[in-house]
């Protein structure tokens, strides 16, 4: 018999079999892409971080896909806990936002995430079936001008084959407390995350360690979670120290950028 657990992780990407009929606290960005990877990862509930909420309220997006699905979903205040840290969140995150399902189980705005999660686990386990979400990798130049531009609407979507290339990553500039480097992904000739309303922008300067121009795009411009938002949308909110030598500078805009690395590139 299911005994219903908390389970506190860093991205919501990476759940296995351990968050069937469960509650989750997870560091990532309340987007409609981590809704859907909560929902294919069968939760009971799912608490998340708010992203500052950002242009057309896009960090909280999950909540209604997740209330279509029956499935409790809230988030966390973005000035409460840190993104990318879901033991940030669970130990200090405070809610400020909770969808229908969720609220019918007791989780209200305001509370601590650990109660909120609590009262999660009254909440009855839905398995309506997971709609299929829409295209989160993808090709947004060609290469035909110059370089390569990859759309990922999350950074675990970057494959070895986007080495050379440009990738715009939807994702929160913070990296995650378990798994604080760019790793083993390709070498990169730029990237671009978005700023979840926060300064906390450590994918940055880890980057600089590998010599990636990298920037995050302010959350009021784009939508996290939509590398297509972030490209035709984004303004610049930081850069790195190898973004800077290529004069790139904060208020620029996404395409700005990718064309800095296209004429330094060519």
């Amino acid at each position: 018999m299911n005994k219903r657990e908390i389970l506190i992780v860093d991205t919501v990407t990476k759940l296995g079999p351990e968050a069937y009929k469960n509650v989750v606290i997870a560091g990532s960005h309340g987007g409609v892409y981590a809704g859907f990877e909560a929902a294919t990862a069968r939760v009971r509930g799912i608490i998340l971080h708010d992203a500052g909420v950002g242009l057309d309220n896009a960090g909280i997006g999950s909540l209604s896909y997740l209330d279509n699905l029956e499935i409790a979903a809230a988030v966390i205040d973005y000035r409460t806990a840190v993104i990318g840290n879901g033991q940030s969140l669970a130990s200090s995150g405070r809610i400020s936002f909770v969808n229908d399902t969720a609220a019918k189980s007791g989780c209200s705005v305001g509370q601590a995430s650990m109660e909120c999660a609590n009262a999660m686990k009254l909440s009855t386990f839905n398995s309506k079936p997971v709609p299929v979400y829409e295209e989160a990798r993808f090709i947004i130049r060609d290469g035909s001008d110059g370089i390569i531009v990859r759309g990922c609407d999350s950074v675990s979507l970057v494959k070895e084959e986007d080495e050379d290339t440009v990738v715009i990553t939807a994702s929160h500039g913070e990296v995650l407390a378990s798994s604080p480097t760019w790793g083993s992904r390709p070498s990169v000739l730029g990237a671009v995350f978005n700023d979840a309303g926060s300064n906390l922008v450590s994918r940055l300067p880890d980057l600089d360690k590998l010599g990636i121009p990298a920037v995050t795009v302010s959350c009021s411009s784009a939508k996290i979670g939509d590398a297509r938002s972030t490209y035709n949308d984004g303004i610049i909110s930081h850069s790195n120290k190898s973004a800077k030598n290529l004069n790139v500078k904060v208020g620029m805009t996404t395409i700005e950028f990718v064309e800095q690395i296209n004429k330094n590139s060519s």
